[in-house]
């Protein structure tokens, strides 16, 4: 079969028809997408480039959730600190009350309540974990700060059990006064132990918090610098479609006109 052969003004008017069709179906992805640069087609310098500032927005992002998970034990531990204080507070209590009388009965009665706060304690330390990772039970927590982890920082753990904090049994119930000065100067030294780690606990969340304020700041860099290589103004794209779909309809009407023009040669030969 013969191939079949087209006027030049045919030929013409159909190729742009053929490039305008392809400018619409290009305008109308950027419109539908919301992006001018959607392959590496578009632009390969800009695609790539964004590509890699998206992944470490990304790598970032999974960070924040172990930031958050490590503050939030942090702050679980500081909420037991917290709770051993006064508990701790509450056993000088029993103490003042005990250097206050000599009556052997109130001072055991005095030190089986302390013996109760004894085991309160014991019992905090041990709930006052997050995550599987308990800083008041003797567990360290690293927190990675970068996402080539050469930046972190590591909270050490304690014990803040009673005998972690030498608060030792009530001895003889209390009967002898050196027994209850020595309650007391072991509560106050575990006093002192609590607020120094409470002013530990303070800082390390500082430290963690400043870190993710800064993370959230760099994803919000990296997606805007992302967006500005690869967003489609979409003002811009609508008013594109617009004027190509009206050169697709001046193209359509050109080479229905240039195929009448060869009807009409044809005509001189009829």
């Amino acid at each position: 079969m013969a191939d079949i052969t087209l006027s030049a003004g045919v030929r013409s008017n159909l190729l742009q028809l053929q490039q305008t069709a392809t400018l619409i179906s290009s305008t109308q992805t950027k419109l539908a997408t919301g992006k001018r640069v959607n392959s590496a087609l578009d632009n390969a310098n800009n695609f790539f480039t964004a590509q890699g500032l998206d992944n470490r927005a990304s790598d970032l992002n999974n960070l924040l959730d172990s930031m958050s998970k490590g503050i939030n034990t942090i702050q679980a531990a500081n909420n037991g600190i917290t709770a051993i204080t006064k508990l701790v507070q509450s056993a000088q209590s029993l103490v003042s009350q005990a250097q206050q009388t000599s009556d052997t009965a109130i001072r055991a009665s005095l030190s089986t309540q302390f013996g109760a706060i004894r085991t309160q304690i014991d019992q905090l330390a041990g709930d006052a974990g997050f995550n599987g990772t308990n800083l008041l039970n003797g567990q360290n927590l690293t927190i990675t700060l970068n996402e080539a982890g050469t930046s972190s920082t590591t909270i050490t753990g304690v014990t803040d059990t009673a005998n972690g904090l030498s608060i030792a049994a009530a001895a003889n119930n209390w009967a002898g006064s050196s027994d209850i000065a020595t309650a007391s100067t072991a509560l106050t030294a575990a006093l002192s132990t609590l607020r120094s780690q409470a002013q530990t606990l303070g800082s390390n969340l500082s430290t963690v918090q400043i870190r993710q304020d800064f993370t959230k700041s760099m994803i919000g860099t990296l997606q805007a610098g992302s967006d500005a290589l690869t967003l489609a103004d979409s003002n811009q794209e609508g008013a594109n479609l617009l004027a190509l779909q009206t050169r697709q309809q001046l193209s359509t009407t050109a080479l229905s006109l240039a195929a009448q023009a060869d009807q009409n040669v044809l005509r001189l030969f009829g």
